[in-house]
């Protein structure tokens, strides 16, 4: 008998609360499914090493928003957060966008209420907006221009140098490009969870034991960690560093997934996990990004839901920001 979805469980849960026979073999049912309904996977670096694996593309927030707006399939099941599969629903507002979750979220994005964004832009009239991708389908609708940690100097270097700017709503990212730039930028007072949570003190001590390691870190963290880095950067950029250096140890502060990357392509080098400050776990996960799973998406695949669905008018006013940053990236080739 065919299994019935109870929409109210998915409500509930956020995910098809659906058993699985012991005996299905989830990899080859995706696969199946994934070229049967003309699908394409698309994965954050974060999620977890057997979803990065089954993707037909994995990468950060700018190569996942490409790839969403030049996909032919009928269907994208986002591996990742809401706000990247909003994204990827406001770029392809007639095709089908799976979320396994629609319970994973995201920190750094709900610490921008839109009501008091709104209030913060219109104070400042004469300032230029650009928005993080971590964030709301409401608050790209705010924004003149999207960025990620990827293309964020060249979209605040893109900018005539006269003009000010609101940065939001990372404020860690955004001080740091503030001290890159050195432009006048009014930044707002968000943070990302897992960024925010690395220990310098802890991380020190692992350097103390690994002299040779090399330090690299996401420009989300903290200040005082970012000071000690050799390499700073996006996810993608700390991969390619990776690839590129001739170093044999580095100690990661970014999100955990990542690793995953780093050793299929670097399977003679050490990466080191930088531990959180309040925890006795060796690494610092997204517990967003870990919401979603083989089985859910075995079952979003199966069912077609949970469906990511937005208002028209919204997907209107968050489309051109967002077209802006991917124009800027393509003129530099990023």
């Amino acid at each position: 008998m065919k299994e019935v979805v109870n929409k109210m469980d998915l409500e509930e849960f956020g995910f098809l609360k659906l058993s699985i026979p012991p005996d299905t073999d989830i990899k080859s049912e995706i696969e199946r499914l994934r070229k049967e309904k003309n699908v394409v996977i698309l994965a954050h670096f974060y999620q977890s090493g057997d979803i990065q694996d089954i993707a037909d593309h994995v990468g950060d927030s700018l190569a996942l928003a490409q790839a969403a707006e030049s996909t032919t399939a009928d269907i994208i099941l986002f591996s990742g957060v809401h706000f990247m599969a909003e994204t990827a629903k406001i770029l392809n507002p007639d095709k089908k966008v799976l979320l396994p979750d629609l319970k994973a979220g995201c920190s750094l994005a709900e610490s921008c209420d839109p009501a008091q964004f709104r209030k913060f832009v219109e104070a400042h009239p004469d300032h230029t907006v650009i928005s993080y991708i971590n964030t709301t389908a409401e608050i790209k609708a705010l924004t003149d221009i999207i960025c990620t940690s990827s293309n964020a100097l060249h979209i605040i270097n893109s900018i005539p140098a006269d003009e000010k700017i609101i940065f939001a709503p990372d404020r860690n990212l955004g001080n740091y490009l503030k001290s890159q730039t050195g432009r006048d930028m009014l930044v707002w007072d968000g943070a990302c969870h897992v960024h925010e949570e690395f220990s310098l003190e802890k991380i020190l001590e692992i350097k103390e034991m690994h002299p040779d390691a090399k330090i690299i870190a996401h420009p989300e963290c903290e200040r005082p960690l970012l000071l000690v880095a050799d390499h700073i950067g996006s996810t993608s950029s700390l991969l390619n560093f990776t690839k590129k250096d001739p170093g044999k140890k580095y100690i990661v502060a970014t999100e955990a997934g990542i690793l995953h990357q780093m050793r299929k392509f670097n399977s003679d080098k050490l990466f080191i996990p930088a531990p959180p400050k309040d925890s006795t776990c060796a690494c610092n996960d997204c517990n967003f990004m870990k919401l979603n799973s083989m089985e859910k998406i075995y079952n979003a695949l199966r069912y077609e839901m949970p469906e990511l669905t937005m208002d028209s008018m919204l997907i209107e006013k968050s489309l051109k920001p967002i077209k802006r940053m991917l124009e800027i990236s393509a003129k530099f080739g990023l």
